[in-house]
């Protein structure tokens, strides 16, 4: 089957729009309904509902969606592994918003510097995501905040999350901090219930984000506190931008690697995890 086919099933399945996959893919509305069109014929089925303005999946749409993915990511793998001739070289890695942000864009940078050799494919994924491509092999490691326990996947810890309570005014105490200005910054379950222990008389907040980079960005343009991790605002507090916020404790997430037990590049995934110390 072409792959094309798929790739241009999976866009319009993720945008839930005809036109708006085409200009995604750089082609027009007629190429993209024509390839969808040729795709349902080839497996005798419909895969969209169109009812008006309003694009569904049908039953066999969903089923295809999973197995589509997975076939455009093993092409990509089995591509890069004939391209490379090193299958060993080849390494393939998730993790989410969050993680990206705190430290693994810096380590995927500092590895692409000390290990130039090493094809890379990095990706960003929910947990349950990166979960599921990791036992599918479309991944060879994750990492992630709140790992699944899972027999055949090695969990180790690469690193701690340091995370202080900021603000852009000085002299507030948690009551002020915690208050109308409050950006609650989505760290996972773990956070929302050490936070809600910490802090049981807290207002709910106006105002939640999924990352730190989000709330730090919202802080410097219209004020605010947030929790976030202290070495991705050292320069403002170092300028006065922004300030710790006094008498409230300091919070620590660890993060975790997280690969197959037994794997192709278990001995490759060891050699580089210690490269993020260089980074956090």
């Amino acid at each position: 089957m072409d792959l094309e086919l798929l790739r241009t099933f999976l866009e319009v399945a993720r945008l839930r729009h005809f036109g708006q996959a085409a200009e995604a893919l750089h082609l027009t509305q007629a190429a993209v309904s024509a390839r969808i069109k040729l795709l349902e014929a080839t497996l005798d089925v419909r895969l969209f509902d169109r009812i008006k303005r309003d694009i569904r999946l049908t039953p066999e749409g969903n089923r295809l969606l999973r197995h589509a993915d997975l076939l455009i990511a093993g092409w990509r793998k089995a591509r890069q592994e004939v391209t490379v001739g090193n299958a060993n070289l080849q390494l393939s890695f998730g993790g989410g918003l969050r993680l990206w942000e705190v430290f693994l864009q810096e380590w995927l940078q500092q590895l692409r510097i000390d290990r130039p050799e090493i094809a890379l494919i990095a990706e960003s994924h929910s947990p349950e995501v990166l979960t599921r491509r990791l036992l599918d092999g479309v991944i060879d490691l994750a990492f992630m905040l709140e790992p699944a326990q899972i027999d055949i996947l090695h969990i180790q810890q690469v690193t701690t999350l340091k995370l202080g309570l900021v603000s852009t005014r000085p002299d507030i105490g948690a009551d002020e901090a915690l208050g109308d200005g409050y950006l609650m910054v989505d760290w996972g379950l773990a956070h929302a219930l050490t936070h809600r222990r910490l802090f049981p008389d807290a207002p709910e907040p106006m105002t939640r984000l999924a990352t730190a980079g989000m709330a730090i960005s919202y802080m410097l343009a219209i004020g605010g506190s947030a929790y976030v991790p202290l070495h991705m605002v050292e320069r403002e507090l170092a300028t006065g931008q922004l300030y710790r916020v006094g008498e409230t404790p300091g919070i620590e997430y660890p993060a975790y690697a997280v690969y197959p037990v037994r794997g192709p590049r278990t001995a490759l995934i060891r050699q580089v995890l210690p490269v993020i110390h260089e980074v956090t």
